[in-house]
Order: structure tokens, then C-alpha cells, then sequence
């Protein structure tokens, strides 16, 4: 990819102060606020599909959700049941406009003007794909895809978006927080100079594991397991490291040109845990030879870290989802320091600026291609760990490697299946490439 100089990238990508602004114009169909509904399309019923409504009621314009849709029933009836209590004649979604199954996606779509594509990231390139071509506006979760042939996918969808007018925003919601929004305006203004290096952390404990039931198909426990499949979640990585990553190159206003690091499955070993790792730590080499580390893990009992720091030739920064950022001179005097009073909640404000220009008519938010880049860093991060290779982004963009399934039924099998063991294979760096690469 050609490079990016700094302070221009970070000029059009904080624009309205972090998430990509384009040129207000005429939307298709214009909503007047207060008068006209905006109907909305839920696309994946879980915990974050739930959130996300919740956060598109709060918006403060006149939202009706219209249809929902979901592989599995009861993630479904679960989710209508929570929003009606809540939302009441908002949720207007009849037994005919609840999908369920792998295809409901399709006819829900159709039935919006806004679709909210909460699903395992692994469907995400089909279905954000399947909403541009319906000519829908579209929030939808990080990440974008699980590898590349996905992230091609999305980034050419983004770009009939782009050319359709359609509002798209993506789930990294750091951009829409104002400490971050605040600190990396000050940055790109030169208030500590050239970033040089950073450190970015998710450090954690680890997510919920779902014990595999009686009569369970291979298909429907990794679904109800998704997160511990990489064609379903990408490793972890990528699933919620990715947050971090797109702090690093909304820092440094570019991408990598290169990555390499380490990784491996230290303490979280049992089949529960599918095949994906419990550590990663890994450069991130930009054009101008700075290096961001980068250090992710699922350890339980230890310390806990999220959040991501920066040094610069005039000084350095921190930064974190708990609404700070500080920046200091190279002489470590204090500089600027946010107040955290009073700040938006980052999710609901997301949902506030959607909501807003698509209720007025206007053209402001096209995340797809940074969540896509942001996404790829965070894969070509994991393929770098499972082969204990330094991988090119301009190599990395070439590969073809597909998790996906090659149907999508109950009774299909996944790429990845366990062993006679019950356990998943796992990647082996220097012994499985060609795997991966």
C-alpha cells in the first residue's frame, strides 16, 4: 500500500475530531428528524447485537427496528424479548420478519434503511457486502473480517459505498471518545513532535467458554464456541486487540509495512479452548522505522493492562478507554491532561452521529477502510506469530487463504475439526507455513 504521510492521514481520518468525515451531500433518502422513521435491521442477536440496539434507540432520532435475524432461535427470541420490555411499539417485529438461520440476513436487510451487523466477525465481509448492494446505511462491529480474502471483500464493498453515499461506521469506538478524539488532535497538531515508538496493550483475564452439549454438531458448538475459532473470531488478536492496533495507526497516520512477533497457547491449553492462542507479542515496523510493540494475552490471575502509550520527539502520551490522555513534554512537564467529567458514553455516541446524519440527509462516515486496514494489521499480527515469520503488508495482500467454511449448514464441517483427542490443532511457528501463508 502506498504510504500515508502522517499529519495528512491524520487530518482525514480525525476529521469531526476521530471518525472519517466526508464532504456532507444528499443520502438517498433524506430523514427529517423527528418526523420521518429511520428503520433499522439487526443482523446477529447476541450480547453486542443487543448493546448496539439499545445504543441506536439512544441516539435521539425517531429509530424503528423492523427486523431481526440470527443463526440460532433462541440468541433471537432472547434479544426481541429484552428490547420489547425496554423499547416497547419500537421494536415492530413480527414472527414474518425474524430470520433464523445462515440466509436470514438476506430478507432482513431488505427491510431496513439502517442495518446493525453484530454477527462473529467471520460472517462480516458477506453481510456488510450484502447491505451495500441493498443500498443500506451500516453500523457494524470490529473486525471487519478474519483474513484476507475477507478484508479484500470489505475494502471493495466500502468502496461501492463510498460511491453510493452510504454512511458507514465501525465499531471502534475510541474514535468517537473524546479523550482520544482531544489527545490525538493535539498530536496531529504537533504538540509532542514525531511519533518514534509505542506500546499497546489487551491484557485480560479471557472470555466465557459454552460446554459442548449432547447431539451438538460440529457447526453449531464452534458457532456457540465462535470466539475460540480463528474463521469465526481471528484469534484474539485481531477480536479485541484490534482496538489497540487502530490507536497505533490512527498514531501514526500510516500502516506497517511489516510485522513479526511471537505467540503460543501457554496456560489456556484444554479443547475448550479451540485453536486459537493465549499470548501474542509482536512488532509493528511503520515506513519511517518506527516500532509500536504490541502485547495481547488471555492470562487469568495476573495483572491486567488496555491501553496503549507513545513516545515522540518532543515528548509522549497516554491513552486509555478509561477516558484518559495525558501528554507530556520530552522534559516530562505536563501538557494537557483530560477532564473526564461529563464525558459521552464512546458506544451510544457512535450510534448519535450515525443516527444524526443519516436522520439529516447527510453523507459523514466512510470507517470501512480504516477498520479493514486496522483488521489486517491485527491478521497479518497473528500470521506473523503462527509462522514465526516477518510478514510484508504488500505480501500479506496477495494471499489467498480462506477459513470459510465451504457451506454453510448444520451438518457441514468446519476447515478445523478436533482430533481423536478432542483437541484442535494448533499452530505450530516454522512448522505449519504453509498454512497460513
Amino acid at each position: 500500500m502506498e504510504s500515508l504521510k502522517r499529519r495528512d492521514f491524520i487530518k482525514s481520518s480525525s476529521a469531526l475530531v476521530g471518525a472519517a468525515a466526508i464532504t456532507s451531500s444528499s443520502v438517498g433518502q433524506v430523514f427529517a428528524a423527528g418526523s420521518d422513521v429511520i428503520k433499522v435491521a439487526l443482523i446477529g442477536c447476541g450480547g453486542r447485537g443487543t448493546g448496539a440496539t439499545f445504543d441506536a434507540f439512544n441516539s435521539g432520532q425517531n429509530i424503528q427496528l423492523v427486523a431481526m435475524a440470527d443463526a440460532f432461535q433462541d440468541n433471537l427470541d432472547n434479544t426481541y424479548k429484552t428490547l420489547k420490555e425496554k423499547f416497547g411499539d419500537k421494536v415492530n417485529v413480527p414472527d414474518s420478519r425474524k430470520y433464523v438461520g445462515f440466509d436470514g440476513y438476506k430478507a432482513a436487510i431488505k427491510d431496513a434503511d439502517v442495518v446493525i451487523l453484530t454477527t462473529p466477525p467471520g460472517f462480516r465481509p458477506m453481510h456488510f457486502e450484502e447491505a451495500v448492494k441493498a443500498g443500506k446505511h451500516v453500523f457494524m462491529e470490529k473486525p471487519v473480517a478474519v483474513d484476507i480474502p475477507g478484508i479484500r471483500r470489505v475494502l471493495a464493498a466500502a468502496k461501492e459505498a463510498k460511491a453510493k453515499k452510504l454512511n458507514v461506521v465501525v465499531g471502534l469506538q475510541r474514535r468517537f471518545q473524546t479523550n482520544y478524539r482531544e489527545a490525538i488532535k493535539r498530536i496531529q497538531d504537533g504538540a509532542i513532535g514525531d511519533v518514534v515508538s509505542g506500546q499497546v496493550y489487551w491484557n485480560s483475564g479471557g472470555v466465557w467458554v459454552r460446554p459442548r452439549k449432547p447431539n451438538q454438531t460440529e457447526m453449531e458448538y464452534q458457532m456457540r464456541n465462535w470466539y475460540y475459532f480463528n474463521w469465526l473470531c481471528g484469534d484474539h488478536i485481531v477480536e479485541q486487540h484490534v482496538h489497540n492496533i487502530d490507536i497505533a495507526n490512527w498514531i501514526k497516520g500510516k500502516y506497517p509495512v511489516s510485522i513479526q512477533g511471537t505467540g503460543s497457547r501457554a496456560h489456556r491449553t484444554g479443547k475448550e479452548y479451540g485453536e486459537i492462542y493465549d499470548n501474542f507479542a509482536v512488532e509493528l515496523t511503520y515506513d519511517d522505522g518506527t516500532v509500536v510493540y504490541s502485547q495481547c494475552r488471555h492470562f487469568e490471575g495476573i495483572s491486567n493492562r488496555v491501553d496503549e502509550t507513545f513516545q515522540a520527539t518532543k515528548g509522549r502520551v497516554y491513552l486509555s478507554a478509561g477516558n484518559q490522555a495525558v501528554l507530556w513534554d520530552h522534559q516530562g512537564k505536563e501538557i494537557y491532561r483530560h477532564d473526564p467529567k461529563g464525558n459521552p458514553n464512546a458506544y451510544q455516541q457512535e450510534h448519535k452521529e450515525l443516527f444524526a446524519a443519516i436522520a439529516n440527509g447527510e453523507y459523514k462516515f466512510d470507517n470501512a477502510e480504516y477498520g479493514a486496514y486496522s483488521t489486517l494489521t491485527g491478521i497479518i499480527g497473528r500470521i506473523a506469530c503462527y509462522t514465526g515469520k516477518v510478514i510484508k503488508w504488500n505480501d500479506a495482500m496477495q494471499s489467498n487463504i480462506d477459513l470459510m467454511p465451504a457451506q454453510y449448514s448444520w451438518d457441514a464441517m468446519p476447515k478445523i475439526v478436533p482430533g481423536a483427542d478432542g483437541l484442535y490443532p494448533v499452530a505450530k511457528p516454522g512448522i505449519d507455513v504453509d498454512k497460513f501463508i
